[in-house]
């Protein structure tokens, strides 16, 4: 059942929400969703409020707010619960505003907290399956062993690697230059002796194949030497996935990134070195790959620990 049909709304609340809903719409244009939005939320505060504090929406305290949100908190998730501390507090400036009310029950309050899922890392031994996984003897299956190489050991987004061209590789020297991906920076990023070789391989021996004397900038082609796009891209290594024991479920857009950050960062590496490889402006962005790599430290002491 849900909580407005668990708390049902006296119509005095219900006209206070109205008028509330008809001047947002006057003065900010609102669109029907956003709208509606406000309507649950605010019906569900009311109905809680009348039932659980004896109180209608112009008579509630700080502490009546802070209890509600420490009753929704135990069914509602985190995003909801935000929205609707929000929707609670664009009401009550609304009624401040207005002169109908002189002190807001939600000021200083915090909305809580979205909880940002962790990023699901591959397995070090599911990685050397799927790198394992092309039939590198074919033009084909030589630049997927490519691709993938240069994603793990680099971390480069799907769009950053199928839009890289040959100008940005640098063989000799061991790095890409990334000129895409978020804010158009650019940034250095070092490949390895491993994806080199292959790369090189790809480059020398397939690639002439595959494009077929056409003239692309672009490293990566297709088998009718056109550019290869995301969603071919996905195609193919998504039938590598299933052959080297990767559920379809792990294997998200983000998945080698997201396994080449985590196992730097299990192997030791700096935050602020994943940080300039990934292209991160904000540090932030990569400290939730701190998370990945303690909650995997902490399996291991559980399981290895004498006292773990």
């Amino acid at each position: 059942m849900s909580a407005a049909a668990e708390y049902p709304v006296p119509e005095t609340e219900r006209a206070l929400i109205d008028e509330f809903l008809d001047a947002a719409w006057l003065g900010e244009g609102l669109s029907a969703n956003t709208m509606a939005g406000y309507r649950r939320d605010l019906a569900i505060w009311a109905g809680w409020l009348q039932s659980e504090r004896a109180r209608g929406v112009m008579q509630a305290d700080r502490e009546c707010v802070q209890a509600y949100l420490a009753f929704e908190a135990g069914r509602a998730k985190a995003a909801t619960l935000a929205r609707r501390m929000a929707s609670l507090r664009k009401f009550y400036r609304h009624w401040l505003h207005n002169g109908r009310l002189q002190v807001d029950p939600t000021l200083d309050l915090h909305s809580p907290q979205r909880i940002r899922p962790l990023p699901k890392a591959i397995a070090e031994t599911r990685i050397e399956a799927l790198l394992g996984a092309p039939d590198a003897k074919t033009p084909a299956g030589l630049r997927d062993r490519a691709m993938l190489e240069l994603m793990y050991a680099t971390g480069l987004r799907v769009s950053e690697l199928v839009s890289l061209s040959l100008g940005q590789i640098h063989l000799r020297e061991k790095f890409v230059q990334v000129l895409a991906g978020k804010g158009g920076k650019q940034r250095l990023v070092p490949m390895g002796e491993t994806a080199a070789d292959w790369l090189a391989r790809y480059l020398k021996e397939s690639r002439p194949l595959l494009i077929a004397g056409r003239q692309l900038p672009q490293a990566f082609v297709n088998q009718r030497g056109e550019v290869l796009t995301r969603q071919g891209f996905w195609f193919i290594i998504k039938q590598y996935a299933a052959a080297a024991g990767i559920a379809a479920h792990q294997l998200t857009p983000h998945a080698l990134r997201h396994s080449f950050a985590t196992h730097l960062l299990n192997h030791g590496a700096d935050l602020r070195v994943v940080q300039m490889l990934l292209g991160h402006a904000d540090i932030t962005t990569t400290q939730i790959y701190t998370q990945v790599a303690a909650a995997r430290l902490k399996s291991l002491h559980a399981e290895h620990h004498p006292r773990g």
